[in-house]
């Protein structure tokens, strides 16, 4: 681990105001592919530094590369996804555990988290939100009334809830059939990614999907969701814009991994596609059809998923509202 071909820091920037006010972190880049929140960092950043945008209260910590192996190598991972299983590692075992280590108490240092991401497939611009308050097993929350009202004010038209209960489905079911032997993938705190450590902390936060990784849209929607963030917060000068009119909220019920390489989609999915309860998504390698449960809507489909990861989400209408 102590080879030139890792990164040996992680680099933040921070700007304190001289007025107290609540503490932002935004993350850029935790998958190393997924660049639009990089990009919309150093637009701010410029801002920032020359005096054209200044914080008036509180603590804004930008992270513009959050994984600088992935982003070195120009891929989702360096050794594993950072995005899971985020916690502190007493005896850390690959990179990503490294990165853990410094990042979580940087998460624990603040009240609110924007984490700014991009999907594989086609697809409109979504937040993750959160669950409402409650004081279960899966994931105790306080916070649900300040998180739904950052989300409605990013910019995205849609809302996906229900993570952690599908990540905690997901795991069971890998455990139960014995068809991996990954020891993260079997990990009950799989899950957790940067903003469900952020809720564990008190805090709250949102992972904004951008768009497409290639989409020269995606960064102006980071862009955006920053400066509503900080306009939200009331942590600089910048009007806040009202929320989105239509906001449709899906709450995912399941996700299905990868069992093959050569397991295959019937089409080219793109996130939100809708289907129709029997409807064949795709075919295992040895050739059963994989169908949708209900009716419903395909999320986050990956064509290049790797063997015993999440191929793709199923989501359905919510009956939740913001």
């Amino acid at each position: 681990m102590t080879s030139n071909a890792f990164p040996a820091a992680l680099q933040r920037h921070q700007f304190a105001a001289l007025e107290q006010g609540p503490r932002l972190l935004v993350l850029g880049a935790v998958h190393g592919n997924e660049t639009c929140g990089t990009q919309a960092m150093a637009r701010l950043l410029q801002e920032l530094e020359s005096g054209a945008l200044a914080i008036r209260r509180g603590l804004l910590t930008l992270v513009p590369v959050t994984n600088p192996l992935a982003y070195a190598r120009k891929q989702r991972q360096g050794e594993r996804n950072l995005n899971r299983n985020m916690r502190v590692n007493p005896a850390p075992d690959n990179f990503e555990d490294r990165i853990s280590n410094l990042l979580c108490p940087w998460i624990a240092e603040h009240d609110v988290l924007l984490d700014l991401h991009s999907f594989h497939t086609g697809g409109v611009p979504f937040a993750m939100l959160g669950p409402e308050d409650n004081e279960g097993d899966i994931e105790p929350f306080s916070h649900a009334a300040a998180e739904q009202r950052m989300a409605a004010h990013l910019g995205a038209t849609r809302i996906v809830e229900g993570w952690m209960g599908t990540y905690a489905r997901g795991v069971e079911r890998r455990r139960r059939e014995g068809k991996v032997n990954a020891p993260d993938l079997l990990d009950r705190g799989y899950g957790v990614g940067t903003t469900e450590f952020a809720r564990t902390a008190g805090a709250y936060g949102i992972t904004l999907e951008c768009g497409q990784h290639e989409d020269p849209r995606a960064p102006e929607v980071a862009y955006h969701a920053i400066r509503q963030t900080l306009a939200l917060l009331g942590m600089a000068d910048i009007a806040l814009q009202p929320p989105q009119g239509e906001i449709d909220i899906i709450r995912l019920v399941d996700v299905i991994d990868m069992e093959h390489a050569a397991d295959s989609f019937t089409r080219e999915w793109a996130s939100f596609d809708q289907v129709r309860k029997g409807e064949v998504i795709g075919h295992r390698h040895g050739g059963a059809a994989v169908t949708a449960p209900d009716d419903g809507y395909i999320v986050f489909p990956n064509p290049k998923a790797l063997a015993g990861n999440e191929w793709f989400y199923f989501g359905v209408k919510s009956d939740r509202s913001l």
